[in-house]
């Protein structure tokens, strides 16, 4: 009769490629054995790049401190809590912090990853210090800790041996063979089959997090993915373990970073060593929420969420600020936060301005303005209209950028400057006449929230009800060239009270939500990749930051990387 094992950690692999497992000394009368996984001496490694918001982030290390810094070199400066209790305490430091201070933390050009972050991964099989160099430390355990323990667990236990000496598909593989492929937001599938699983049980898959500064151009985390992939390949060549390709699994705007580092590594010349991607939520198009964030604060909630669900809502925008003066002076200066505006080849217009007028017992909504009525990056540098993304006077609360030349205005064009170049030259393929075609890796998959139930900012719709007095007529010119008459400077409210040329004054409200989604990236946004990637996904059930703590999605995640293998021979 066999005797029962217990695991233990995975070992750790030293230099010489020896693989090294701890456990503890027990009695002989103690007859429970340990038991150790041992992983194929052929690499791929698995690597997870997070979304906006999801790296945490600390003053360099090397950073020669001003006297206007409000940190010292080291300090975090953006560790999102991970517990309900640190979300509340959070909240409260963040809604205290005035624009000043939110603009001297939240600089990009004194950040770096923090790699210190809570290594909240309970069950996972690593010891800290193995998570710790796989960069786990990196990122925001809470919104990411299930996929990593996920595939942590699972992807390197693929069959097992029954009593009778048979091999046998393990459980949580059997799950994904015979998942129903709506749960997928798709009629059928070519499931996993068991042939495919033995071609992929040949090779071992370590889980690593790659951190990245957000706030900074997508172009530039391209190049620290790049730099990560060649390490981590290096590391186990070095420990005799043959690694020639990596898979990379992305959450919302990790995904620009994955495909801007895909078309880097294939322009070095030869195959890339990127096997394939799987994109989760990505905002292929951008999202107009990214808009409405920067020029009326970030929304606190939705008309069609019940109450604890815009109580958290409440405590993000407490956090990322809920007034344009408070998110202005980060997102107007931060290539990558206007990464995520609605590009080039989002269907336009997306910004329309409307009236309302009582007609008998009818309501008359008449389009007056609609945009962008050409190039959208022309849109974005607008900083005079009353309809402007970036007011120019809340950018700078901490003078900042008065003495540079140019001032803050020259530091936003520049910043929306590397925002069109990024989409247009890096995520962009020009073609002939000159039309871009968007770049994606040739093994890449992607599924995106198509929930009726989340809505999302397809488009901004400032309204104005027309006063049921006025005998002046609306033209699009003089809508489009009303003057803001109202504004507290403050920007604590998304209304905007206008005067047009004869005299008629107009209260313009931002209207809520419009398309279904994941409460941030629109439908039509995250199906943008779908006639570019081998498989696209129209999934429901999770909010956009909640991806990958749905059961659905991780078994979709398994199955995707276990396809992405068969490419690799």
């Amino acid at each position: 009769m066999s005797e029962p094992t217990r695991p233990i950690h995975q070992p750790t692999v030293e230099r010489d490629g020896s693989l090294v497992a701890h456990t503890v000394a027990t009695p002989v009368a103690f007859k429970v054995r340990a038991r150790v996984t041992i992983g194929s001496r052929k690499v791929i490694p698995v690597i997870f790049v997070p979304g906006s918001m999801g790296s945490n982030l600390r003053a360099r290390a090397n950073l020669n401190k001003r006297d206007d810094d409000a940190l010292r070199a080291g300090e975090p400066a953006w560790r999102p809590p991970n517990h309900l209790a640190g979300k509340y305490r959070e909240a409260d430091v963040w809604e205290t912090r005035a624009p000043a201070l939110r603009q001297r933390i939240l600089d990009p050009a004194i950040l770096e990853v923090d790699p210190d972050g809570e290594l909240d991964f309970p069950l996972c099989g690593l010891e800290p210090d193995v998570m710790r160099e796989r960069g786990w430390g990196e990122i925001h355990a809470d919104s990411y800790g299930a996929l990593l323990v996920d595939l942590q667990r699972n992807l390197d236990k693929t069959f097992q041996l029954s009593p009778q000496g048979a091999r046998l598909v393990r459980l949580h593989w059997k799950r994904v063979m015979q998942c129903d492929p709506e749960r997928w937001g798709v009629r059928q599938i070519a499931h996993v089959t068991e042939a495919e699983l033995e071609h992929y049980a040949g090779y071992q898959y370590p889980v690593y997090a790659f951190g990245y500064n957000w706030l900074a151009s997508c172009d530039v985390a391209a190049k620290s993915l790049r730099a990560r992939i060649d390490g981590i390949r290096a590391f186990w060549t070095e420990r005799k373990h043959a690694c020639r390709h990596v898979i990379l699994v992305t959450h919302s705007m990790g995904g620009l970073v994955a495909r801007a580092c895909a078309r880097l590594s294939e322009g070095a010349g030869g195959a890339s060593d990127i096997a394939g991607i799987v994109h989760a939520v990505m905002p292929a198009l951008g999202a107009p929420v990214a808009y409405r964030r920067m020029a009326c604060g970030t929304e606190a909630g939705n008309f069609t969420n019940g109450p604890l669900a815009n109580f958290a809502a409440s405590g993000f925008a407490d956090i990322a600020g809920d007034t344009s003066a408070k998110t202005m002076p980060v997102m107007a200066v931060s290539p990558g936060l206007l990464q995520l505006l609605p590009n080039h080849l989002y269907p336009a217009p997306w910004l329309v301005i409307k009236t309302l007028r009582g007609v008998s017992a009818h309501e008359d909504m008449r389009d007056m303005v609609s945009l962008p009525d050409g190039n959208p990056y022309d849109m974005y540098r607008d900083m005079t209209s009353w309809h402007r993304m970036i007011d120019p006077a809340l950018v700078d609360p901490a003078q900042r950028y008065t003495k540079l030349h140019g001032g803050p205005v020259k530091k936003i064009l520049d910043a929306i400057n590397e925002a069109e170049r990024f989409h247009r030259q890096v995520l962009g393929v020009e073609g002939k006449g000159g039309k871009s075609t968007p770049y994606y890796h040739r093994h890449s998959y992607a599924f995106y929230g198509a929930d009726k139930t989340l809505k999302a900012y397809g488009k901004i719709r400032w309204v104005a009800r027309m006063p049921s007095t006025s005998p002046a007529v609306l033209t699009t010119a003089n809508v489009r060239a009303a003057k803001l008459v109202a504004d507290d400077g403050k920007g604590s409210v998304d209304t905007r009270e206008v005067e047009t040329a004869n005299g008629v004054r107009l209260r313009f409200v931002l209207w809520p939500q419009d398309e279904q989604g994941d409460e941030t990236v629109p439908l039509q946004s995250g199906a943008g990749a779908a006639s570019h990637v081998r498989g696209a996904f129209a999934t429901t059930g999770f909010r956009h930051q909640d991806s990958f703590q749905h059961e659905d999605i991780l078994l979709l995640t398994r199955h995707l990387i276990v396809k992405i293998v068969q490419e690799v021979r």
